[in-house]
């Protein structure tokens, strides 16, 4: 971890609840408003949400797995969306995600027009912009969290 841990502290509510309140506490009901708020299949959420845990390399984020009224996707989807350009485990809906996802994060520059008509043919403007503000929360918290090292002390609860 890069920062100081006061002892018996937890770091992700140390450093968003505690260090900075007024920013922190801004963060994180963005970052819980993108779960409780989605209208995205969880499939598509999923796979924008992985991809993006893959590219930040945010270790809480890998092993995370969104719980819809005790739903989750697959074991395996975490694979699919390694490979999301050929995977056959993916609609239209959930491929465009992950590629949004990746582009968004490595390539915002060139997200060209033939790009935005197929986002457009399945995604709805509504949907494109949650699925936007979505993946900015993802980028910026998970790297947040990686970069501070934050990500190897945090663990999911086992029960």
């Amino acid at each position: 971890m890069r920062i100081d841990i006061p002892e018996g502290q937890e770091p992700i509510g140390y450093v968003w609840g505690d260090m900075v309140p007024g920013i922190g506490m801004a963060a994180a009901n963005f970052s819980l408003s993108v779960y409780s708020h989605t209208t995205l299949g969880l499939r598509e959420f999923e796979a924008a949400r992985l991809r993006i845990a893959q590219i930040n390399g945010c270790r809480f984020c890998l092993d995370w797995r969104t719980d819809r009224d005790g739903e989750k996707v697959e074991e395996t989807f975490a694979d699919a969306v390694t490979e999301w350009r050929t995977t056959d485990a993916f609609d239209d809906r959930t491929r465009l995600a992950a590629e949004y996802a990746e582009r968004y994060a490595l390539d915002h520059h060139g997200l060209d027009e033939e790009f935005w008509a197929r986002m457009t043919a399945h995604y709805s403007h509504v949907e494109i912009v949650e699925l936007s503000m979505s993946i900015g929360s993802w980028l910026a918290f998970g790297r947040l969290n990686h970069v501070l090292g934050l990500d190897s002390v945090c663990v999911l609860p086992t029960h």
